[in-house]
């Protein structure tokens, strides 16, 4: 079992998760539509000095989903190469 989380800016969520839903039409998950915080180059704060932000979306899955959800993220960044799009997938260590 793997958890997964991907962190990125709310301007990709559309694209993102439209993949997800064609590749993976069988995967659950849940979104925090607005997260706020600092990241390797900006702030994302939802304020007038700092007016963007991210969203996040976490997922369990089986192990086997690790792949094809590696290859969507990586295909959105490359759309996408300057929205820090992230993927982090945590491994049950049961």
């Amino acid at each position: 079992m793997i958890r997964i989380e991907i962190i990125a800016n709310q301007s990709v969520q559309s694209e993102l998760i439209k993949n997800i839903e064609t590749l993976m039409p069988d995967m659950f998950y849940t979104i925090l539509p607005l997260a706020n915080g600092k990241g390797k180059n900006s702030y994302k704060l939802g304020d007038s000095t700092w007016p963007e932000t991210n969203f996040v979306l976490i997922s369990y899955a089986d192990d086997s989903a690790e792949k094809k959800i590696s290859q969507i993220v990586r295909f959105v960044k490359l759309k996408f190469s300057t929205e820090g799009i992230k993927l982090f997938i945590l491994h049950d260590r049961e």
